[in-house]
């Protein structure tokens, strides 16, 4: 497409985000796009656009020749493939918003994009009004990025805020969260870390070209986090984070997880406050860079598919060029993560999976320790996500070269200390 044709739209989806995007289009005359036709689940719903552009049949769109760019922005993974992949094959370009879905269906939409050579954008999908997919695309070549690590859910961020700073439980925060609309009636796909992991496997690929399942990656989400893991933070003068984390290891394989996390109070992170998002890009030259914007709402949303709908104007496609240029990076579990571990009974810990113990607390009702484990462990076993048990990780968590660090460490058993 020239920068000089009309976008004739057909949209999917008329909630937040797809009537936020109807809002602003209005207002940006010089884009030159317009929609045509919306299509929507349940006809009788009365909303804040004329009925005549709205239908319940997908086809309608899918099957229209003048309508030459599709924009999906519904909330089902398995209808949003299909709407996506129908209107590649039928000749048009396609925006997205569905992180699940794509996150789900990475092999089948790059080979699709490589047989039509048509765009298929999705800025909205990783961090809302946050530019960083294209900033991943584009700016940081595979040698040079270190890492990357970033607040990806707002949802979760909100509830770890109010935990921290208004000393709220874990319920309390959530129930501010869900009357606010930031946390869905249903919030396990946030409070569980699905929606995170999602978007992290997307931001996988264009950081090192990785193509992943949610299943290849490490990770949990704050369901477990109750107030003395809080508590123990403000002592320590950290905070909790539910933080994306990607690095590359010196044996050039990469480490991926999504975990809670403590983080110090000089942290780009720490600063990421309630429904925000963050992200932090480390590279060889630059140092560390911070994304910082809204990671949830209608408007934040529509801006990002507003930016993929405007670059299609000059005929913008994702190169994958870690992926196609480059060797790809492979993920890896060989390292280890030094973590905060809280529980009610040590009988729910199985201390002899852990490298070493730096610091233990059992005065209390709620226990808790500071110890070394390898991630292996942990991706290959669920009792750091039973029983109540609530695992964070250290503000600098990976180890790489564990035997050197463990002759310098004093371990609490040498120091002839009983766990027991």
């Amino acid at each position: 497409m020239s920068n000089d044709k009309q976008l004739v739209i057909g949209l999917f989806g008329f909630g937040v985000v797809g009537e936020g995007l109807y809002k602003v289009l209005h207002q940006t005359e010089s884009l030159n796009a317009r929609i045509k036709k919306v299509c929507i689940k349940n006809a009788n719903k009365k909303r804040n656009a004329p009925d005549e552009l709205f239908t319940t049949d997908r086809d309608v769109i899918l099957n229209d020749p003048e309508i030459n760019v599709v924009v999906e922005v519904i909330n089902e993974s398995e209808p949003a493939f299909y709407i996506v992949s129908t209107a590649l094959k039928n000749g048009k370009e396609v925006v997205s918003a569905s992180k699940k879905m794509i996150a789900e269906h990475l092999p089948e939409l790059l080979k699709l994009q490589t047989e039509t050579g048509l765009s298929f954008l999705y800025e909205a999908s990783a961090c809302a009004s946050i530019p960083v997919i294209r900033n991943l695309e584009e700016y940081y070549d595979n040698d040079l990025l270190h890492g990357i690590r970033g607040i990806v859910n707002g949802s979760t961020n909100y509830i770890l805020t109010k935990m921290f700073e208004e000393k709220l439980d874990f319920k309390q925060a959530l129930l501010q969260a869900q009357q606010l609309g930031f946390a869905e009636a249903d919030p396990t796909l946030d409070v569980d870390g699905w929606d995170a992991v999602n978007k992290w496997v997307i931001l996988l690929l264009h950081a090192y070209g990785v193509v992943s399942k949610v299943e290849d990656v490490l990770f949990t989400g704050i369901q477990n986090i109750q107030g003395a893991d809080a508590t123990v933070g403000r002592e320590k003068n950290l905070e909790i984070r539910l933080v994306g984390q990607a690095k590359k290891l010196q044996n050039g394989k990469v480490a991926a997880f999504v975990l809670p996390q403590f983080v110090k109070h000089d942290d780009h992170l720490s600063f990421v406050k309630n429904e925000y998002n963050g992200a932090v890009v480390e590279s060889s030259f630059a140092d560390k860079q911070f994304f910082y914007g809204k990671g949830a709402g209608s408007f934040p949303t529509a801006s990002a598919v507003l930016s993929d709908i405007s670059a299609l104007r000059y005929d913008y496609k994702y190169e994958y060029k870690k992926l196609y240029y480059h060797q790809p990076n492979e993920l890896t579990t060989d390292y280890y993560l030094k973590v905060y571990l809280s529980f009610d009974d040590w009988d729910f810990i199985p201390k002899e999976k852990l490298e070493w113990i730096e610091e233990w607390h059992a005065e209390s009702d709620r226990k808790y320790l500071v110890g070394v484990v390898h991630a292996n462990e942990l991706k290959q076993n669920n009792w750091w996500r039973e029983n109540g048990t609530s695992l964070i990780l250290s503000p600098e968590p990976i180890i790489e070269d564990v035997e050197i660090r463990k002759l310098k460490k004093k371990s609490l058993e040498l120091a002839g200390l009983n766990i027991n």
